[in-house]
């Protein structure tokens, strides 16, 4: 069923859809990366031993999302050098 929809989504929608996730992305990370040095800040000032955890969730949410951020840009490169060629 879901093979199904994936087949009748034209070019055009899945580019606009993916444009979209990528905005989201990008907000996200510049979210996180603010919460992140929040955190930092707090765990410099001595706030506990719990920052650690806070500090440890804002990096693996950037770094998820700048992978799916990179591994998007690098197929849009493949993508756009098969056509060039």
């Amino acid at each position: 069923m879901v093979d199904e929809i994936m087949r009748n989504v034209s070019k055009k929608t899945w580019y606009r859809w993916s444009l979209y996730i990528n905005i989201v992305l990008f907000f996200l990370v510049a979210l996180f990366l603010y919460i992140l040095i929040i955190d930092c800040i707090d765990y410099g000032r001595g706030a506990g031993s719990g920052v650690w955890l806070l500090i440890t969730r804002d990096v693996a949410f950037v770094s998820i999302s700048l992978t799916l951020i990179f591994a998007q840009l690098i197929r849009y490169l493949f993508i756009i050098m098969r056509r060039s060629l």
